[in-house]
């Protein structure tokens, strides 16, 4: 399968777990919306830091 998990930088550099599964990514003036494989959907005010496609992951920072 080819999604991914997505997770949120916090501060001091760890990476915390937010979405998995998710399949499509949409950004907007508001943040990042994510949708899972399930149709599950959610918001973040956070733009995107990095993807890694190959290791199916997601960073986000907050805004």
């Amino acid at each position: 399968m080819c999604e991914a998990n997505a997770y949120l930088l916090k501060e001091g550099g760890d990476e915390e777990l937010i979405f998995e599964n998710v399949d499509r990514v949409l950004p907007g003036e508001e943040g990042i919306l994510m949708e899972d494989i399930f149709g599950k959907r959610k918001l973040l005010r956070a733009r995107i830091k990095e993807m890694a496609l190959v290791d199916h992951k997601i960073v986000l920072e907050a805004f």
